[in-house]
């Protein structure tokens, strides 16, 4: 992470963020089953954020 200029003289800086959590660690139980047997809520939830700030002059 770091700051950059745009070519029009605004500073930015990017972030990526991974990572996943168990919905059950935060007392989601919650889960529905298809009537052909899957599940409609999995019990891992994948997060993955692009994120971009430019600085107010």
């Amino acid at each position: 992470m770091g700051m950059m200029d745009d070519p029009w003289g605004n500073q930015k800086v990017g972030i990526e963020v991974n990572g996943k959590l168990k919905r059950k660690d935060f007392g989601l139980k919650w889960d529905a089953v298809t009537e052909a047997g899957g599940i409609v809520v999995a019990d891992e939830v994948r997060i993955h954020c692009n994120m971009q700030f430019i600085k107010q002059k």
